[in-house]
């Protein structure tokens, strides 16, 4: 079995996850295999920019998930094993990128996201994110009482 290390971001605006919609319909993040020495992080911030048009920064790990699938091209099992990233955009602002076969997408509130995610493994990854990054909001509006 090939085996890939990838890395992804669950990226938040606001209320709102982005995701994407394939070519096969599913809603999924935004992810790539790490390749040519990169590392995870440098991996999720380009994934998310090239997927989606969306400048994300990073706030905190989210995890790793993995999952298996038969490789026609490759005709053999792979297995991705994916490090998450809670990232953030200061804007809600996104170019689906058509050329990677995505057909939608965008920012979403979480119930709404929540119902299109094709994955429970994805839904429950975002769940956490957003903990995380609720954590992460909390975190900096005590920040700014304190500097105030």
């Amino acid at each position: 079995m090939l085996v890939r290390q990838c890395a992804g971001g669950v990226v938040f605006s606001g209320e709102s996850v982005f995701l994407l919609q394939n070519d096969k319909g599913e809603w999924v993040l935004p992810k790539g295999a790490i390749k040519n020495g990169k590392i995870a992080n440098e991996v999720a911030i380009t994934r998310v920019r090239y997927e989606g048009g969306v400048n994300g920064q990073i706030i905190s790990s989210a995890g790793e998930t993995s999952y298996e699938f038969f490789s026609f091209s490759r005709k053999r099992p792979v297995c991705n094993r994916i490090n998450w990233f809670v990232m953030e955009a200061s804007e809600p602002e996104f170019s689906i990128n058509r050329m990677e076969g995505f057909k939608n997408g965008g920012f979403f509130k979480m119930d709404e996201a929540l119902s299109k995610i094709t994955y429970s493994q994805d839904q429950a990854l975002v769940r956490y994110a957003y903990r995380k990054y609720q954590e992460y909001l909390e975190e900096v509006d005590s920040q700014r009482a304190l500097s105030s």
